[in-house]
């Protein structure tokens, strides 16, 4: 029965996830076949900030709650209304951030005056994409992937929509006018994803007044692994967000162009990266289905069993992620044609495509350590990996004629590490418990 859910569960996200990412390939190809390369170019730019700022947003609340109701130790309803108004608290301070920061990060960080009016539109984002992740962490606990694959399919369905009907109509507004409304249509889309989940919610989940009190026990048991998980995306994040600041600063003193580096940033993670992460809807889905799994045995102490799973997903996960490497290595200019309609990038896949090996089980190894308490190993080993690659990026960048590839070395780097560490940590788990 246990094996059944587990597979049921990944199959479900699996679908989920395939048509999830169809529609998002068909937004980022309608975005970029129908938008400027100036636009691509600022809306690259502004993602490491929402990024970061949303990562901030959802304190790692999904995956905390996900395994607290898989645990079965609490009242759910009451682990929700714990939550709420801490998200509630987190968001107003982040609002104020934004508000007086956003001139600041626009024209002394990223050095571009177009990026303020952009990054001042996140913080309406913000708390609507901080209610539907609580939402999905109730769900992926009970293991009810349904309502995740929906939310998820109604949400790009919402962008899908904005991006035929609407987009074409903003393009004669200006560069900053469109990317900020490719910024607020998540507004829209997460508000949508939130009211499919409320949906999905059982007839028998009426709300108490007692319910509505928080429980200090129950956020700190969501607390105890939302806090790693969070502060493991906020290293990602703020990585993230000092990438083009990096590159421009430090390429800029090498003699490169400001609109050369912020065009070529745009190829990496508007074309590249798009086609290297190909395959990990895959693997993101047996990384949900595996964390809740894995919490309720370790929490019985049942250890075989959850080392079969472990293998078991590393086994899929490898199963899909070489053949998809190969290809992409192989035909990098096929897949850009087919999907952008321009072959800008493939000599950025062939230096890094065999890397993303190791990414692609680097999530299910991250899910396992967090189902099995350690989450506070997955956020060092993340940190030591985002370190190498801050620091290897800054230096290889001054290297004379490396230009862009600094990125794809320093981000190689960063897999290879964090993907090595975690396998360190889980064989030791295994060798304290089943010796």
């Amino acid at each position: 029965m246990k094996k059944e859910t587990f597979i049921k569960s990944t199959i479900i996200l699996m679908i989920g996830g395939l048509l999830t990412k169809l529609l998002g390939i068909l937004i980022k190809v309608i975005m970029t076949r129908n938008s400027s390369i100036d636009v691509i170019s600022l809306y690259m730019l502004v993602m490491p900030t929402f990024s970061l700022m949303m990562a901030i947003s959802q304190l790692g609340f999904a995956t905390g709650i996900s395994k607290v109701v898989s645990e079965n130790k609490d009242n759910n309803k009451k682990i929700l209304f714990s939550i709420l108004p801490i998200s509630l608290f987190i968001n107003i301070i982040l609002t104020i951030i934004l508000v007086f920061g956003s001139k600041f990060i626009a024209y002394n960080l990223l050095k571009n005056e177009n990026a303020y009016i952009p990054i001042l539109a996140i913080s309406l984002v913000l708390p609507f994409d901080s209610l539907s992740s609580i939402l999905r962490g109730f769900f992926f606990g009970k293991e009810k992937m349904i309502p995740h694959v929906t939310s998820n399919i109604s949400e790009q369905i919402v962008r899908f929509l904005f991006m035929i009907f609407i987009l074409p109509h903003l393009l004669n507004r200006g560069l900053v006018f469109t990317t900020t409304s490719l910024i607020l249509i998540n507004v829209l889309s997460e508000l949508v994803s939130s009211l499919v989940l409320i949906f999905f919610l059982p007839k028998s989940f009426t709300i108490k007044r007692s319910d509505l009190k928080p429980s200090i026990r129950s956020s700190k048991n969501v607390l105890e692994t939302a806090l790693p998980t969070t502060a493991t995306r906020i290293i990602g994040t703020i990585s993230y967000f000092f990438e083009p600041i990096i590159l421009t600063y430090v390429l800029t003193l090498n003699g490169y162009t400001t609109s050369y580096i912020a065009t070529e940033y745009g190829v990496i993670n508007a074309f590249v990266m798009p086609i290297l992460l190909l395959p990990g809807f895959f693997t993101n889905a047996i990384s949900n289905a595996l964390l809740p799994v894995i919490s309720r045995e370790y929490a019985k102490k049942n250890y075989p069993y959850i080392k079969r799973k472990l293998k078991q997903a590393l086994f899929f996960s490898l199963l899909i992620g070489i053949p998809s490497t190969i290809l992409i290595f192989m035909f990098p200019t096929f897949f850009l044609k087919l999907l952008y309609k321009t072959s800008h990038g493939e000599y950025y896949i062939k230096k890094i495509a065999f890397v993303f090996i190791l990414y692609y089980i680097e999530a299910p190894l991250s899910s396992f350590l967090q189902a099995t308490n350690q989450a506070h190993y997955v956020m060092y080993d993340n940190f030591i990996g985002i370190l190498v690659k801050t620091i290897s990026l800054f230096i290889l960048s001054f290297i004379p004629g490396i230009g862009l590839y600094s990125l794809l070395i320093a981000s190689g780097l960063n897999i290879l590490i964090t993907t090595i560490r975690h396998m360190k940590h889980i064989k030791d788990l295994f060798k304290k418990k089943l010796n």
